[in-house]
């Protein structure tokens, strides 16, 4: 089995007592860097992408690829997701490429990107889970909005998510998985100190949690952004200021609290962003980028393979029995 739905590997973390990593990839050879991670640690993986993210100027193309990429990994229990869709037409398009499961992010508003109404949100997820869930593939919406910055001066709103009205909006629109805002962010600034209690609000988690026991939780903005890789990067043309992640023990603990996916993307791209600076630096006359690339997948894939075993789902790729996703779908379409 290569290909699976998220709720199926959801379904086994939370069984198993663990969490899953969602690794934020941009490229084939980031692709690889995740599932060369998996196949070393026996992981069950989710391996996600935003529309518009890569450099491809296709979409469709750059998804088949990936798609493609997944099938050389059959031992490996893979769901391929689309993060922070921004409308139906956008979950359409990765449902109709093969994704196996798809985030329609009705937080917020697409043209002026300000938080929507519940009202709102309701009404694109449930048309997206309409579509999805008939062709087998699994969905995850978010509830509040998790802010972030692109600069470190100017962050985007955080609105934290209400727990009775997470009941209520899983109640009305049967999603898979739920982003829940916790105080988390995206983005390489989340925090100016060491985050506490009163900006990371853990026992939210809990207390969702127990709201809707049936849904998965999702941590988004969890990134530690490790402080070597940030002084690496600097130390060869970066400009990233000081700024503090989600501590991976708190990550750890999240999984005990009823999160069973976690979204990761910062930390492993400024791995790969650091390895490829020194191999570039150290080199002043490459031309090809191929081998700097190599680096950095090397780079990704390790600090990858780390968080593997943080999370708890090293060791777990074998606990898979069952029909792959295509094949499933196409059953219940038959």
């Amino acid at each position: 089995m290569t290909l699976c739905s998220l709720r199926e590997v959801l379904d086994h973390a939370r069984a198993g007592g663990y969490g899953v990593g969602a690794f934020n990839v941009t490229d084939i050879e980031q692709v690889e860097a995740v599932l060369d991670a998996a196949a070393a640690t026996n992981s069950p993986v989710i391996v996600q992408t935003i529309a518009g993210a890569s450099a491809f100027a296709s979409d469709e193309l750059y998804w088949d690829l990936l798609l493609r990429t997944v099938d050389h990994y059959p031992q490996i229990p893979v769901v391929v997701h689309l993060d922070h869709g921004p409308d139906f037409e956008t979950c359409k398009r990765a449902v109709d490429a093969g994704f196996s499961s798809v985030m329609i992010d009705g937080s917020l508003d697409p043209v002026t990107h300000k938080p929507t109404s519940f009202e709102a949100n309701v009404e694109v997820t449930k048309r997206v889970v309409a579509y999805a869930r008939e062709r087998g593939v699994s969905i995850e919406a978010e509830l509040g909005t998790i802010g972030g910055s692109k600069d470190g001066a100017t962050h985007a709103e955080i609105v934290l998510a209400d727990p009775e009205e997470a009941k209520r909006f899983v109640e009305e629109t049967g999603v898979d998985a739920l982003a829940v805002a916790i105080g988390t962010s995206h983005g390489a600034y989340k925090f100016t100190s060491p985050p506490d209690g009163t900006v990371l609000r853990m026992d939210l988690i809990e207390t969702i949690a127990a709201l809707i026991p049936d849904t998965h939780l999702v941590m988004h903005g969890s990134s530690s952004l490790p402080a070597h890789l940030r002084a690496v990067i600097n130390a060869h043309g970066g400009g990233l200021p000081e700024s503090w992640g989600v501590p991976d023990e708190e990550k750890a603990r999240s999984t005990k609290l009823g999160v069973t996916k976690i979204n990761q993307g910062m930390d492993s791209h400024m791995a790969y962003a650091a390895a490829m600076r020194v191999a570039l630096a150290e080199d002043p006359l490459a031309a090809d980028p191929a081998p700097a690339a190599k680096a950095g997948r090397a780079a990704m894939s390790a600090i990858i393979a780390e968080r593997m075993g943080i999370f708890g789902q090293a060791g777990h790729a074998g606990d898979y029995v069952g029909t792959p996703v295509r094949e499933a779908a196409a059953l219940s379409l038959a």
